[in-house]
């Protein structure tokens, strides 16, 4: 099984890659971490140097547990939706997993648009998860 994850440095983000691994852990197979971001210069250079500590992070606790996995990292200009919906498929994948974020009640009409996009354009089941409340 194949399973592919957004991965962003939030609890959302935390929240999926802990399911993807406790689903890697239950049905076996290969997990595939996917970070995105559109690149430019609307990211600073700290959140950039965190980004990438985090996703180090990542690699060495999944190598420690004895996960296969591969971490990926885009800043090419596509949204996270169209890079981890193109690593989905390219992969085969058989489940993607997200993480959402609580809303308000008129935030509830609209899921975020990477959020439906991937919903949307996704060829395999999608698991979509919300953090506990605090």
């Amino acid at each position: 099984m194949i399973i592919v994850t957004g991965f962003i440095r939030s609890a959302e983000g935390r929240e999926a890659l802990q399911r993807s691994i406790e689903e890697v852990r239950q049905r076996g197979g290969r997990l595939i971490v996917v970070h995105s971001s559109e690149g430019g210069t609307s990211e600073s250079a700290v959140d950039v140097l965190a980004d990438n500590e985090e996703l180090e992070r990542i690699d060495a606790e999944l190598t420690a547990e004895g996960i296969d996995h591969e971490v990926k990292e885009f800043a090419r200009g596509n949204t996270p939706a169209e890079d981890v919906v193109s690593v989905a498929n390219e992969s085969k994948a058989d489940l993607i997993v997200i993480g959402l974020r609580r809303r308000s009640l008129v935030g509830k009409l609209l899921l975020g648009s990477n959020t439906q996009d991937i919903l949307m354009q996704a060829d395999c089941p999608v698991l979509a998860v919300k953090p506990a409340i605090a």
